[in-house]
């Protein structure tokens, strides 16, 4: 006990050396009057020494943040050692279902005969898994004579960068699935030194087209919008709609939600409410109502929530929506924070009848976004629809340190929605460019027609937030080959011919409130083709390639880890960010892992 107790204080130690002073990189505008130029300010550059002792402080630091101890307990601010267990042994959960024959605490969250504790293996031994994660058949390259118009709606959920860096602090052997890894999650993770929105405006806009760094006969187009930032004059009406079924027992399940909420109602004032719901067999109402301000209050129920039982989740998220609405602001932020695994299995559980649920209740102004914890039996595909049809967000919290990003450090760019409905459109001239791919957003495409359909969801984007898109451009006079369909009719007059613009993007959202959405549109030509990439299109490319070889594409290229690795360790903003320094720490486990293979 005396050494892991020493271990432990030496870890803490290691992190708030590691972190103080640092947090997320400065919002620095870039390109003056310019919507298309958004490059950064660099400051006197890192020594490589430097930099590269920065990634291993960091890193390491994030590494203790997965360790547990039973008996040690640090309740204190900024990062955690205890809460952000994540390999829990099946004797731990076995000691604690023996106490109920009803409980359902096993590992995986799954009821069923409880194994002799004799019997019992380390849980990441043991082959329990029964995560589920929705296909996702990667995006090829299209003609643009055959489809001009790329439609998919707004996402920046952020669950597949820390679900997968889960996986490798626990070296699960980076078992994840490759439906697991949606590459637009990873790129729109981080931040971006994108230009606020001017005075009445909604976007701040960066595009540009440079050198696509894996493959020589491409360009790298990026589209980068930054929402307006809003304050909360009118406050927020909260519900925590809390899973404490069996399931959620792990340390890494519902005590780490227990932190998560108690970091962020840290930070509400009088002006917000809060209410808590439950759910296990049937849905309870441990608060209602109560002044953000009554932090004591609000901790105290927080802190008394247990797990036992089975998963309603539909009696939970109905209650939720209920008290949600009776407590509504009008002109402010009502949201349904939802944490849990997704274990769902009383009720309706199908991601089916989630969807048909949350679709009907979201017309009631109250925004769904949802929390996902734990491991071994998690549910991804549930969280990514529910989060997605409730006009919400979607993160998965692996650790304290997560939980203060998502619910501290960005609360009101993660929760407080300026546009919703967000939908991009990209037409392509096909006399400039003869293809053209997508990089990621597979779950969020949509037919050309839909883009004006107002009827059809978007996404939902926050206050100051940043989306950013990546396709993979080939113009008529690159050497790579597009499949192309032959066509008995003359394409010569097509709109476009004789203009020398490549293509044009056009935004469309609605304002939270209302119901027809306003367009943007901006056109993109030759001449804005740079010669090489900046650091916002070189480290959302590098993050691009990452989630390629990660997702064994057939279109990585010339991609590999080392040169990624080289090129982003250049970045700036390594030696501010902590997110950016801890990536390139965990690109070289990957790499370790995959040598030692």
């Amino acid at each position: 006990m005396k050494k892991r107790m020493i271990a432990l204080a030496m870890s803490l130690c290691m992190m708030i050396s590691a972190l103080s002073g640092c947090g997320n990189d400065p919002e620095t505008p870039g390109g003056g009057n310019n919507p298309y130029s958004g490059k950064p300010t660099v400051s006197a550059p890192a020594s490589d020494k430097e930099i590269e002792a920065r990634i291993r402080r960091v890193g390491k630091a994030y590494d203790g943040l997965y360790s547990y101890d039973d008996d040690y307990d640090y309740r204190g601010k900024g990062m955690v050692v205890y809460e952000a267990a994540c390999n829990v042994e099946c004797e731990e959960a076995v000691d604690y279902a023996a106490g109920s024959a009803d409980n359902a605490a096993v590992p995986n969250g799954n009821s069923g005969t409880v194994p002799p504790a004799d019997d019992v293996m380390p849980y990441e031994d043991v082959d329990w898994n029964t995560e589920n994660y929705n296909a996702v058949k990667e995006s090829g390259f299209v003609s643009t004579a055959t489809q001009p118009f790329s439609t998919f709606g707004a996402d920046v959920d952020t669950a597949t960068y820390s679900n997968f860096r889960r996986k490798v602090y626990e070296n699960d052997g980076f078992g994840i699935s490759k439906d697991a890894i949606r590459i637009e999650e990873m790129i729109n993770y981080f931040s971006y030194d994108y230009p606020d929105a001017k005075d009445g405006e909604k976007f701040g806009t960066v595009m540009d087209l440079a050198p696509c760094p894996w493959n020589k006969d491409t360009l790298l187009l990026r589209v980068g919008i930054k929402a307006e930032e809003v304050s909360a004059e009118k406050g927020s009406n909260i519900v925590f709609l809390i899973d404490t079924s069996g399931s959620m027992f792990d340390n890494n399940k519902l005590p780490l939600a227990q932190k998560a909420f108690n970091l962020l109602q840290e930070e509400l004032t009088d002006k917000d409410t809060v209410s808590i719901v439950t759910y296990a067999g049937t849905s309870e109402v441990a608060l209602e109502g109560a002044k953000g301000s009554e932090h004591d209050k609000i901790r105290e129920a927080i802190d008394g929530l247990e797990a036992w039982g089975s998963t309603n989740g539909e009696g939970g998220i109905l209650k939720a929506y209920e008290i949600a609405e009776k407590y509504f602001i009008k002109g402010g932020n009502n949201r349904i924070l939802l944490a849990t695994d997704g274990d769902l299995n009383v009720g309706v559980s199908s991601e089916a009848g989630l969807i048909s649920l949350v679709e009907e209740k979201k017309e009631s102004g109250v925004f769904l976004s949802c929390l996902g914890f734990g491991s071994g039996n998690y549910q991804d595909d549930k969280m990514e629809a529910l989060a997605d049809h409730g006009n919400g967000n979607y993160s998965y919290i692996d650790c304290s340190r997560e939980a203060e990003r998502v619910l501290r450090d960005e609360f009101f760019s993660t929760l407080f929605t300026v546009a919703k409905d967000v939908k991009f459109q990209v037409e392509f001239n096909p006399s400039q460019v003869k293809g053209y791919r997508l990089i990621g957003y597979e779950n969020r495409k949509m037919a050309a027609e839909d883009f004006a359909d107002d009827s059809k969801d978007g996404g939902e984007v926050g206050s100051g937030q940043c989306v950013t898109v990546l396709y993979e451009v080939v113009t008529t006079d690159s050497a790579y080959e597009i499949p192309e369909v032959e066509s008995r009719y003359n394409t010569e007059d097509a709109s476009g011919n004789g203009s020398d613009e490549l293509l044009t993007v056009s935004i469309r959202y609605k304002e939270p409130d209302e119901d027809v959405s306003r367009l943007l549109t901006y056109p993109i030509g030759r001449d804005q083709i740079s010669a090489e990439m900046d650091d916002d299109t070189s480290w959302a490319a590098g993050i691009a390639q990452f989630g390629m070889l990660m997702r064994d594409s057939s279109f990585a290229g010339t991609s590999d880890l080392g040169s990624i690795r080289d090129r982003l360790k250049k970045d700036p903003r390594i030696m501010s960010d902590d997110f950016r320094a801890e990536f390139l720490y965990m690109l070289d486990m990957v790499e370790e892992n995959m040598e030692n293979k």
